[in-house]
């Protein structure tokens, strides 16, 4: 995506709905190029348009979350796939930044494992490539589209993997990283416990609140990927517990 397509992208989730004639009028171009812009914001299914209107589905919606801090999640996830090997077999749960990364992988490799409890996600990346996408059965969980439950848990009880990939809504001052779905919480653990390496992909503004549940202490995380902002008290305490913290440069990235 280019710079002004990231800019694009960050007025529409700020305001929800934005005309044609408006964001042209804003960004000082014409109409014809932005249609171009929001062809390809569209092709990623990032917005939807409509009779001369851009536009976000309903904000809870799963699609609508890639769009929010695009660019960040996007530098987080190309710089957690730049560490997966060839033939590798990874387990990604659900999230933006982890929708990110299967999309990267596809995008990078051909002979990777993805194994995920995630219906969008499995849908999101095909055609997966060349790589193989196993999917969790189980309960599912319409909005955010995961499986959940009995089933997903006996299912990933059957794999062993070396990484696992996980999102987070927020943080605790006792860190623990959280979440708000208590069947989601329950599945995720598990899923930690098949892999060598717990890997956590989240923008730095989840440092700044927290979920209602504990979903994984920061001593159960091998290493994060997260952007510069995070605040330094955050990233000393986590490094002291043994975490790895890898900010990417958001200025480079620009």
């Amino acid at each position: 995506m280019t710079e002004r397509q990231f800019e694009i992208l960050a007025i529409i989730s700020e305001n929800g709905r934005v005309e044609v004639a408006k964001l042209a009028e804003m960004l000082k171009i014409s109409q014809v190029t932005v249609r171009k812009d929001l062809d390809v914001l569209e092709s990623r299914r990032l917005i939807r348009r409509q009779q001369g209107v851009a536009e976000l589905d309903a904000e809870d919606d799963v699609t609508n979350r890639l769009a929010y801090h695009h660019r960040e999640k996007l530098a987080i996830a190309e710089a957690a796939a730049a560490q997966i090997k060839h033939g590798e077999t990874v387990m990604i749960e659900s999230g933006s930044c982890c929708t990110l990364l299967a999309e990267q992988i596809a995008k990078t490799l051909k002979d990777a494992t993805i194994i995920t409890n995630s219906v969008y996600l499995s849908e999101h990346i095909r055609p997966a490539l060349g790589n193989q996408v196993i999917l969790l059965g189980g309960e599912i969980r319409m909005d955010p589209m995961v499986t959940v439950g009995p089933i997903t848990i006996r299912a990933a009880e059957n794999f062993y993997v070396d990484k696992f990939y996980v999102g987070a809504d927020g943080f605790t001052e006792d860190g623990y990283f959280t979440a708000s779905d208590i069947m989601r919480v329950q599945t995720i653990r598990v899923m930690a416990r098949q892999a060598k390496k717990t890997i956590v992909l989240t923008e730095s503004e989840k440092f700044r609140r927290h979920g209602v549940m504990a979903l994984l202490h920061s001593r159960d995380i091998h290493s994060l990927y997260t952007d510069d902002k995070i605040p330094e008290a955050v990233r000393e305490y986590l490094q002291q517990e043994g975490v790895i913290v890898n900010t990417i440069d958001m200025e480079k990235k620009s």
